[in-house]
């Protein structure tokens, strides 16, 4: 379930992707700012053989709508989180090996350019638009070190909102995890 706060943590009332499949997996956490809304989420794996593709789908679908919700309100939309899309062939080390791997199926990259044509953008591409920037490795054969990954964890904002963002560092000398840390610096 996404949970909806005022400024200053105060709870206020709850709010959902408008669809209880994803509450019950608690996939989102929204917090309102004063002049923007975050949104920190999990998006679901499609799996292999889509699997789980057509949820992940839904969730997209209802996390757009959601947004778009946010946006007509007056409000600014951050959306940060692991979307497991590496939405383009330069996100991902080796994307002619992985057409058919869950979070690079053509599907899953169509919802993802659906998104960003709905007046969002992709903030790490605002600084950087060149391959081998990635946050997430597979534990085996040494991917981390060889630098073999996939850029599957983003920040996205609303277009009328890119000129606040100051600067998308992927921290990929933080270790702890298969991802790394997306630290988004915003203009006051």
């Amino acid at each position: 379930m996404a949970v909806y706060y005022k400024p200053g943590f105060e709870p206020m009332e709850a709010e959902s992707l408008g669809d209880p499949r994803f509450d019950v997996e608690g996939r989102a956490l929204v917090l309102a700012y004063k002049d923007f809304t975050l949104i920190n989420a999990y998006y679901p794996n499609s799996q292999p053989e889509k699997a789980r593709l057509e949820y992940k789908l839904a969730f997209c679908d209802a996390m757009l709508a959601f947004c778009q919700r946010v946006r007509r309100a007056g409000k600014n939309v951050v959306v940060c989180g692991d979307y497991n899309i590496a939405p383009t062939e330069i996100d991902l080390a080796r994307p002619a090996q992985n057409e058919n791997s869950a979070g690079y199926y053509p599907e899953e990259r169509a919802a993802m350019q659906a998104f960003l044509a709905a007046g969002y953008v992709d903030a790490f591409r605002l600084f950087c638009p060149d391959p081998g920037h990635y946050t997430w490795w597979s534990y085996r054969a040494k991917a981390r070190e060889k630098n073999i990954g996939w850029r599957i964890d983003h920040h996205c904002v609303n277009r009328e909102f890119a000129g606040r963002v100051k600067s998308v560092i992927i921290q990929n000398a933080v270790m702890g995890s298969d991802h790394c840390p997306v630290l988004l610096t915003l203009k006051n």
